[in-house]
């Protein structure tokens, strides 16, 4: 996954949060027409960064403790299992995004 990451996602760590899931194709977008409102799907970006970032976060949400809690947490306010892994994936790459904009190591927050 991390190999993907550096090689298809030059952008890492020089834009922002919002522009790095939609170049990867984990930023929510609407389904609007006229008066109907849909539901916000996740569309285009790099397929084989959003696959690496899924299988990502389906161990995040096995291991990880505050990506479990976060997964946890979305599912417990009825939120169905693929958005949570969706989500999930957007904030692991949000939180690479910002490992590589400030140059230092992930530090898992509370006590260890």
């Amino acid at each position: 996954a991390c190999m993907q990451l550096i090689a298809k996602m030059p952008e890492l760590g020089h834009v922002g949060a919002k522009q790095i899931a939609a170049l990867a194709g984990l930023a929510p977008f609407n389904v609007d027409s006229g008066a109907f409102r849909g539901k916000r799907k996740i569309a285009g970006g790099r397929k084989r960064v959003r696959d690496a970032l899924y299988m990502a976060a389906l161990n995040a949400v096995r291991r990880a403790d505050p990506f479990k809690a976060f997964y946890e947490r979305l599912r417990q306010v009825g939120k169905p299992a693929k958005l949570a892994l969706i989500a999930v994936a957007r904030k692991l790459l949000t939180v690479l995004n910002a490992m590589m904009r400030d140059r230092k190591p992930y530090l898992k927050a509370g006590p260890q």
